[in-house]
């Protein structure tokens, strides 16, 4: 049977999202969500900066469409109001919650590179969504310890999205878990990886994915067992593991 768009047996078709990360078996059927449900859905600035990002040398890093979809709706459920990210690039995610919150609400924006969050910052601004951003430029542990230090933060995030470096990831989360409020969510990003987490152990990977990899599998393992929250690890984008704190 012939592959959809051009595609052949051999080789199937190639989705149209860049920086795509999706685990879909079918790129077929990654490109119809995107066509459905997504990309009608997507609203016009998120759209252009989901362009303006397409042509940068690092658009992988970008969350792709459907995973901004998603936390936009679950910040609305979950009636968000005070979050945090942490790992920005040029604001796709950012925006997707800044569009997600009401007009008082707010975010603390955390990345060592403030030239990246400048790409988006024009389009963020269009979309008047600006004023709920705080964006601080450089390491975030540093602060997230000056902020367990100062007791008014604790349990003072609704929300808190992670997905910077994954080698410090359980670093955050022994941060994060005080930050967040009793029934608040934390979400980690890239939680499946590229599919890496279950490649035999000579299976060629690119040196990064190699690399994070561990972290990753160390990261699943300890919040699987974490009494302190109830999670859900969802196949959306690569892999976003949800944790609600209940403790």
């Amino acid at each position: 049977m012939a592959a959809v768009n051009g595609g052949s047996e051999s080789q199937p078709a190639k989705h149209q999202e860049v920086g795509h990360k999706s685990l879909l078996q079918s790129d077929a059927l990654y490109q119809y969500i995107l066509e459905t449900s997504v990309y009608p859905r997507e609203p016009a600035p998120m759209k252009e900066l989901r362009e303006v990002t397409a042509k940068h040398p690092w658009n992988l890093m970008t969350t792709s469409a459907d995973e901004g979809q998603f936390l936009n709706l679950l910040l609305k459920l979950i009636n968000a109001k005070n979050t945090m990210e942490i790992g920005v690039y040029t604001g796709y995610s950012l925006l997707s919650t800044a569009l997600a919150l009401p007009d008082d609400g707010k975010i603390l924006a955390l990345d060592i590179n403030r030239e990246n969050y400048e790409i988006g910052l024009p389009i963020i601004e269009k979309a008047g969504v600006a004023h709920k951003i705080d964006f601080r430029e450089g390491p975030a542990l540093p602060l997230l310890d000056s902020m367990i230090e100062d007791k008014k933060f604790h349990g003072s995030f609704d929300f808190i999205f992670v997905d910077a470096d994954k080698d410090n990831y359980l670093n955050y989360h022994k941060r994060l878990i005080d930050l967040v409020k009793i029934g608040g969510v934390i979400g980690y990003d890239n939680t499946l990886w590229n599919g890496s987490l279950v490649a035999p152990p000579d299976a060629p990977l690119r040196k990064y994915v190699r690399y994070y990899r561990d972290f990753v599998l160390e990261l699943n393992k300890a919040l699987a067992v974490d009494p302190r929250v109830e999670i859900c690890q969802l196949p959306v984008g690569d892999g976003i593991t949800l944790c609600r704190r209940i403790s």
